[in-house]
């Protein structure tokens, strides 16, 4: 009811502020194939691959091949009826699989959003499997949110009633958990005034759908979401969260060049 077409719930990317929910959801996927530099038939793993877009859009866009993983059910199924319908299917596939299960490599890897839902408990596990699932010249895009403030504890409201077991990291928890794992943090990037931006479109659709919202759960659910998709748009423009997005690697020399220009021309 109040995502994208594509159902991306994450930050999206805005390049202009007139940008629609839609046009800011693809720069989004365009940025991190561009921070990825893919090369074609390179293997590509999205870890916690939601309904598919991005694992199909970079199939589509680059000629490599694909795997998406997720633990829904519900994703999968759609997810591979996606990639069938747009006859990707022989150049991307889902499976339903906990990331510590893998056992294979790949040149790069991906994962947008999952992270938050790892535990500061399980960070080291998940940089290690990082480790050894990339390619000695491999690379990885991390795409999370994040918080400018030390260490602490998750939101209590948000741990209850939204994302139970999640937690928002902190800059020094990502590298701290990178740097005792063995990989190379090969660029941070900050995204500011996008997250902002990205909820309060979801807030507006949202708003427009209430009353089905309230007819398909409940009066309490509606209030209870509407309060969750304000008070984070106004959390991400004016305390302290915003989306870290972190590009990993073993060898410095998997990375094209010390300048940017491969991801911003």
């Amino acid at each position: 009811l109040f995502l994208d077409s594509n159902r991306q719930y994450s930050c999206a990317y805005f390049k202009n502020e007139n940008d629609t929910l839609e046009e800011a959801q693809e720069n989004k996927i365009d940025h991190i194939i561009k921070k990825l530099n893919i090369k074609p038939n390179q293997k590509v793993l999205d870890i916690g691959s939601g309904w598919g877009t991005l694992a199909i859009n970079i199939a589509k866009k680059t000629k490599a091949s694909v795997t998406g993983i997720t633990l829904s059910e519900n994703q999968l199924e759609y997810s591979n009826k996606k990639a069938k319908e747009m006859n990707l299917n022989n150049q991307v596939e889902f499976k339903l699989i906990d990331y510590r299960q893998l056992n294979e490599k790949f040149d790069r890897i991906v994962s947008v959003g999952m992270f938050e839902h790892v535990g500061r408990k399980f960070y080291k596990t998940f940089f290690r499997k990082i480790n050894d699932l990339m390619t000695d010249d491999g690379l990885s895009l991390i795409h999370t949110i994040g918080s400018t403030l030390p260490k602490g504890p998750p939101q209590p409201w948000i741990q209850k009633y939204i994302f139970p077991g999640g937690l928002v990291p902190s800059g020094s928890d990502l590298i701290d958990a990178i740097e005792k794992t063995g990989l190379v943090l090969a660029d941070m990037e900050s995204l500011i005034h996008h997250y902002d931006k990205t909820l309060k479109a979801w807030l507006d659709r949202f708003l427009l759908n209430k009353a089905k919202a309230k007819r398909m759960y409940s009066e309490k659910f509606t209030r209870m979401w509407e309060f969750y998709l304000a008070s984070t748009s106004s959390a991400f423009r004016y305390r302290d969260l915003l989306v870290y997005q972190l590009q990993i690697v073993k060898d410095f020399h998997a990375i094209p060049s010390n300048r940017r220009d491969y991801i911003y021309n």
